[in-house]
């Protein structure tokens, strides 16, 4: 038996790009594929017009599958209800038969080891693995029956039902710290302002400086990746724009590589204290992240440690809300980005001490709820992906 043997249909996306129009119907390029669900993280918009022109040769619809043919190669999503999309370039739209096989099982089952090797073995390219539609179609497949299907699938989603749920705590923490930010500093409703007289619209007692006076900004390199030494058996977190972009939060706990002492000390990345400030400076300007942990960063990076006490929080969200201002003092051909020399230059309004002090406090509480929940993320993953194997061989029964 084939894959297309139990789908109703197996379609490539249209083979063009669709510019990112800021709203609209979500455009699912493979970076929203992920492993079981679609990750509208940052996903691209497009309007009406370009969705009916993108859905010609099939709409997505709850309980259908989107692979992803190349980076990542492999992923694979299952359409949720409510989700009305569209495919982006080099995915694929599988609709499954459901007299024949349980769409949620399928997804699991093709993100099993045996079918990730079958597939990625045929996967050609010279820099980036891509698995053809040919190939897709006609993977040999082997399925148990229709009862257990259902079984598996309901004991993985289950996991999958856990990990959303996490996902949207995770987000309504991080908006409850931002509406801290704009309700204190933006609309000036901090505590005591009662009391405090504005002056040219500034509190009294408040100051401005620049972001060189209040904080210290490093930026990061890249081992020669023609030095296996350099990344084999590495346990140096080494954060690259990817693992910013692609999370789907503030909160960073691990990263796709990493690189050993050898490949640090002969490249200009520097090892950075935990909980410092990452914002991504080239190509995907004014992307943030703060990791648990000490890391390192490749060279599209500006990194910031404040030199106070008690700065982190409130520098964080006040760039953050920047985003925009950030990302017009980018500026290059080939790729935008934006200068250390710009950047530093960048001026801030700095509350008192007592102030700063009081929201560090508060919302450095929301992130270490915000970091349990993202551990209890990845261990429901790893969980998940050490149980989908011996599910699908059958070493353990339902």
């Amino acid at each position: 038996m084939i894959l297309s043997d139990v789908c109703e249909f197996i379609v490539d996306c249209p083979h063009s790009t669709a510019p990112d129009e800021g709203k609209g119907y979500p455009l699912i390029r493979t970076p929203n594929v992920g492993k079981g669900r679609l990750d509208l993280n940052g996903v691209h918009r497009v309007s009406e017009s370009v969705y009916k022109q993108r859905i010609q040769r099939g709409a997505p619809q709850a309980n259908d599958l989107i692979f992803a043919r190349e980076a990542p190669a492999g992923n694979v999503a299952l359409v949720q209800e409510n989700q009305t999309v569209c495919l982006g370039q080099r995915t694929v739209l599988i609709r499954p038969n459901v007299q024949k096989v349980n769409p949620q099982y399928l997804v699991y089952y093709l993100l099993s080891p045996k079918p990730q090797y079958e597939l990625l073995g045929t996967a050609n390219g010279a820099t980036v693995a891509h698995v053809n539609l040919p190939a897709i179609r006609n993977l040999k497949i082997e399925l148990p029956e229709k009862s257990v299907q259902d079984k598996i699938g309901t004991i993985l989603v289950t996991y999958d039902d856990l990990i959303e749920n996490n996902q949207k705590q995770i987000k309504l923490l991080e908006e409850a710290a931002q509406r801290l930010y704009k309700e204190w500093f933006v609309d000036l409703r901090f505590p005591g302002h009662e009391n405090t007289k504005i002056v040219d619209g500034v509190p009294e007692g408040w100051r401005v400086a620049s972001i060189a006076d209040i904080c210290d900004t490093v930026g990061g390199g890249t081992p020669s990746t023609k030095i296996q030494s350099y990344y084999e058996k590495g346990d140096i977190l080494w954060v690259t724009p990817t693992d910013i972009t692609r999370n789907f939060s503030l909160a960073l706990l691990d990263t796709e590589k990493k690189i050993t002492p050898e490949g640090l000390k002969n490249s200009s990345a520097k090892m950075l204290p935990a909980e410092t400030i990452l914002m991504t400076s080239r190509a995907s300007v004014g992307f943030f992240g703060m990791c648990k942990y000490e890391v390192c960063t490749n060279q599209g990076f500006i990194s910031c440690i404040p030199k106070r006490e008690n700065l982190q929080m409130y520098l964080l969200f006040n760039l953050k809300s920047r985003v925009e201002e950030i990302r017009q003092k980018a500026g290059g051909s080939t790729y935008l980005e934006i200068s250390k020399t710009v950047f530093r230059e960048l001026k801030i309004i700095l509350p008192k001490d007592e102030v700063l002090a009081e929201y560090q406090k508060n919302v450095h509480d929301i992130f270490d709820e915000i970091y349990c929940r993202t551990e209890m993320i990845k261990s429901l993953v790893d969980m998940r992906n050490r149980l989908l194997p011996k599910l699908m061989s059958g070493e353990v029964e339902v």
